[in-house]
């Protein structure tokens, strides 16, 4: 049974409503004004918000709303204000603030009926949308974990074995060469683990509108200095800084940094690994007349538009071909992440002749 709060000081029209929505089935709590209307919110956690505009004063319904949407754990409680002033600027102001629906008065029982069970709805299709998601990351992270760590488990445990059990006997140069697998092998275990949890993470913002608005309010100033340190960062680990091609234009960036670093990083480290040593691998960062748009290009093997198509979470191309850590998480972070703030993210390659992935995102809004 949902329950419902209604914010209202006229007595008359409260009782109105909770007779119609008990009827209903609702559970309904009341409230006579934004102070006791936000308390019951914080209080009791209903299912959805009928709310006056005016009650005490003029305005007092966009106060309950704004405060309610700063708090978390009524941020995503879905609201309705209910008014005689249905004005253009007012509902527009309302949508603002963070409004699901208006309800003009007077209104009719069959027309609060159908606004009420028309949120609930949409409320119920946003809650399974997650729970499938959320219940398909489960199942991904069940099958594909296990056998994602066993490989740089493996080399930890067996290195350290041999360590263990044969150090005596071990000259200098070998023991250092098996510490430096060790070290090699953990460094890839964490870099999985941290992507497994961004990635849940991710999914879980992706089910959120909240969520998602709040990504898209961040913004960067530094892109081109960010960018530059990632893809060097990287470029030094493979040992080809020589390969390493920069064309960087100071640009915002309608992203985090942390997130856009996490975007380089992962590009940046495919074309090195996609490409041999001795290949350029370009880096590019420009803006353009629909936003930003961010490019790594590489010489190196390239990918089938098969192997395209089937980019996501958990997926590793030729595999059993190629030893070494698979292409589609690291990838599938790029590309979820590039969507949530309003972007996209497009890959062209050929087998053979190499590739370039290309982010393009909106541009910054203006401070």
């Amino acid at each position: 049974m949902s329950k419902i709060l209604v914010i209202d000081d006229e007595s008359w029209l409260r009782e109105m409503i909770r007779l119609a929505l008990e009827q209903q089935g609702f559970e309904v709590i009341e409230a006579m004004d934004s102070g006791e209307g936000i308390t019951q919110a914080r209080e009791q956690m209903p299912d959805l918000i009928l709310c006056d505009v005016n009650m005490d004063k003029a305005g007092a319904g966009y106060t309950t709303l704004a405060k309610l949407r700063e708090n978390p754990t009524t941020a995503a409680i879905p609201f309705i204000l209910m008014t005689g002033l249905a004005d253009a600027a007012g509902m527009r102001h309302g949508m603002d603030l963070g409004a699901d629906d208006y309800l003009p008065k007077p209104f009719k029982v069959d027309e609060l009926y159908a606004t009420v069970h028309a949120r609930l709805r949409k409320v119920e299709t946003v809650r399974q949308e997650a729970e499938k998601k959320l219940t398909l990351l489960r199942s991904q992270i069940s099958l594909m974990l296990p056998h994602e760590m066993r490989t740089p488990l493996n080399g930890i445990i067996s290195n350290a074995e041999m360590l263990a059990e044969s150090a005596a006997t071990l000259d200098p140069t070998t023991i250092s060469e098996m510490s430096h697998e060790i070290c090699l092998s953990g460094q890839r275990l964490e870099r999985l683990i941290e992507n497994f949890l961004i990635y849940a993470q991710i999914e879980i913002v992706a089910s959120d509108p909240e969520g998602i608005k709040g990504l898209r309010s961040a913004s960067t100033n530094k892109s081109a200095d960010l960018a530059r340190t990632a893809a060097m960062g990287q470029a030094e680990k493979a040992g080809r800084l020589d390969d390493l091609v920069l064309e960087l234009a100071e640009t915002p960036l309608p992203m985090a940094e942390d997130y856009f670093t996490k975007i380089v990083v992962e590009l940046v480290q495919n074309a090195l690994k996609f490409s041999d040593s001795g290949l350029s691998v370009r880096v590019r960062l420009k803006s353009t007349a629909e936003g930003v748009e961010f490019s790594v290009q590489d010489d190196g093997r390239g990918f089938s538009a098969e192997q395209i198509s089937r980019v996501g979470a958990y997926m590793q191309f030729e595999r059993r071909m190629q030893d070494e850590q698979g292409f589609g998480l690291g990838l599938a972070i790029s590309k979820k992440l590039v969507e949530l703030h309003g972007g996209e993210l497009l890959i062209a390659s050929e087998p053979g002749i190499g590739s370039t992935v290309s982010v393009k995102l909106p541009a910054a809004k203006a401070a």
